[in-house]
């Protein structure tokens, strides 16, 4: 699917907090907007701020979003294993399951989806960039969805980001593309 044919893109980020979920979403509203689509960025997260449990649902589209209350998605971005286990069946016949190698030990197993593993602890790791984890998989999701262009993901980073820490960009935008390689 082209990113012309590709009207609207309804996924779900999922993980513990810490692991950037939701930083990852807003990343991708703010980089929607960036490129002129309607988005909607709804985070949700347990009462602890780290470790607990996070998710969030973005939706991109070309056209008006006409309710943000979805049950089934696109995509789904599952960071541990719960998350895994809970939304694998959420995920739209012919969408796309992306997962964390290092926190998954049962990967997904339907075969009506797209299912790409991703190091990305691993990968940012050997850049030295730890804070890079959520970029390397969000460089999977977009080019496994082709939902928005980097272009519009580093203008969406300058939008997301306190202006302190603009000069990480350059390394984010490292990990975004060592990221996409896992969906090639």
């Amino acid at each position: 699917m082209s990113k012309n044919e590709n009207k609207t893109e309804e996924v779900l980020f999922a993980g513990f907090g810490g692991q950037g979920v939701l930083s990852m979403g807003q990343i991708l509203a703010y980089s929607g907007m960036m490129e002129g689509k309607e988005v909607c960025w709804m985070p949700s997260y347990g009462p602890e701020m780290r470790g607990g449990t996070a998710n969030c649902v973005v939706i991109v589209s070309n056209e008006e979003i006409i309710s943000p209350i979805i049950s089934s998605y696109d995509t789904v971005v599952a960071l541990n294993q719960p998350s895994v286990e809970k939304f694998e069946k959420a995920v739209k016949p012919g969408g796309t399951m992306i997962y964390e190698t290092s926190t998954v030990d049962v990967p997904p197993t339907r075969k009506d989806i797209t299912i790409i593993p991703v190091s990305a602890n691993e990968t940012a790791l050997k850049m030295g960039f730890q804070k890079g984890f959520n970029m390397v998989v969000l460089g999977a999701f977009i080019e496994a969805r082709k939902t928005i262009s980097a272009d519009g993901v580093e203008k969406g980073l300058k939008k997301a980001l306190p202006e302190r820490y603009h000069k990480m960009i350059p390394q984010n935008m490292e990990a975004f593309a060592k990221g996409a390689a896992f969906a090639n």
